[in-house]
């Protein structure tokens, strides 16, 4: 397809409105309704997945023929079916909503991200442990499914980058593994999964003094779990990052919008999926076109921020490298954004 760039953009995108993924693609949906509202010039329409590689699969391909630009689903499962579906198709998606280290750089030229990989998503978490003068042994414990050894992974390569001891730990060892009298968590599964090993370890005799979980990074872990207070979440973004915002609505407007919409804050879900449609379209409207490979030497080219954050992908790939993952910690008032200096400035490798 080639559009003017005086032309009405036809944006697309699957999401999971039902099934399993819900909880998070109906924040994606609305965020992008909200965007939408805001900006000139543009057509949207949202298809259900239900959640499924297969219906995705055959919603896809019929969205793609009345759209210029396709934006892919939430969950790294579903957006490794979309990849390989945009290559079939030689269309060039933006992935929103996988973040999967293999789904970032499985199709280069026909994929665009704008998250932070899985194996960075832990970055954050532990180079605030080095805020501490001697930083207590890290157990990590993954969820099912690649997510979570990806996650797992880049949080026991940046670990060990900055001198600190790491084990690694199954879900069955909870009960019985030999903790020591110090030591901190990192736990990276499933929203199920994390809250249900976030309350075991909390019962231990002897419990972690502190506790990291990817769950923890949304809003509704606090009504998860029995106690939130002092656990530190780790998410794509969450409100109050703050920055300079090149591109579309400002994050107070986008806040104030979804609020009013929905009687509540947004996660990173909603966030990201506002972010890759303001880029998208950006993108579209500089290369005057939407040919892949018009998209594609536009976005390679493009760095620049918006709410949600940093933009700069791998030009080989199409994977996203400027884009940092946020850490909250919960208080009595909810989460917020937690902010610290290392005292060791050595960086892990990205």
């Amino acid at each position: 397809m080639t559009t003017s760039s005086s032309s009405r953009l036809r944006l697309g995108a699957c999401l999971s409105l039902s099934g399993k993924y819900a909880r998070f693609g109906k924040q994606a949906g609305l965020a992008l309704e909200i965007w939408q509202s805001t900006t000139q010039g543009v057509d949207l329409t949202i298809v259900d997945d239900g959640s499924d590689p297969d219906q995705l699969e055959a919603q896809l391909p019929h969205l793609a023929e009345s759209c210029d630009i396709l934006l892919g689903p939430y969950s790294t499962l579903l957006m490794r079916r979309a990849g390989a579906l945009a290559e079939t198709m030689d269309r060039l998606i933006w992935n929103h909503g996988g973040s999967g280290d293999d789904v970032e750089t499985a199709h280069p030229g026909h994929v665009v991200s704008v998250l932070t990989p899985t194996s960075r998503y832990a970055e954050p978490f532990v180079r605030h442990l080095t805020t501490r003068e001697d930083p207590h042994p890290l157990w990590i414990l993954q969820g099912k499914g690649s997510f979570g050894r990806q996650v797992a992974d880049g949080a026991e390569r940046t670990a060990h980058s900055l001198n600190i001891r790491t084990a690694r730990l199954k879900p069955t060892e909870i009960h019985d593994f030999p903790a020591p009298e110090a030591w901190s968590l990192f736990c990276a599964g499933s929203f199920e999964e994390d809250v249900e090993t976030v309350t075991l370890v909390r019962s231990l005799p002897t419990p972690p003094q502190t506790v990291c979980a990817v769950a923890a990074g949304v809003r509704e872990f606090g009504q998860a779990v029995d106690n939130p207070l002092g656990v530190y979440g780790v998410g794509q973004w969450f409100p109050g990052g703050g920055g300079h915002v090149a591109l579309s609505m400002s994050e107070d407007d986008f806040l104030r919008a979804y609020r009013k919409r929905s009687g509540s804050l947004p996660d990173y879900p909603a966030a990201q999926a506002a972010a890759a449609a303001a880029i998208a379209t950006h993108c579209a409207r500089q290369a005057a076109g939407t040919t892949r490979e018009a998209l594609w030497d536009t976005a390679i080219a493009l760095e620049t921020t918006t709410m949600f954050g940093a933009f700069k992908v791998d030009p080989r790939t199409g994977a996203q490298i400027g884009h940092q993952t946020a850490l909250t910690r919960w208080g009595a008032e909810g989460p917020a954004i937690v902010t610290s200096k290392p005292r060791h400035p050595k960086a892990p490798p990205s």
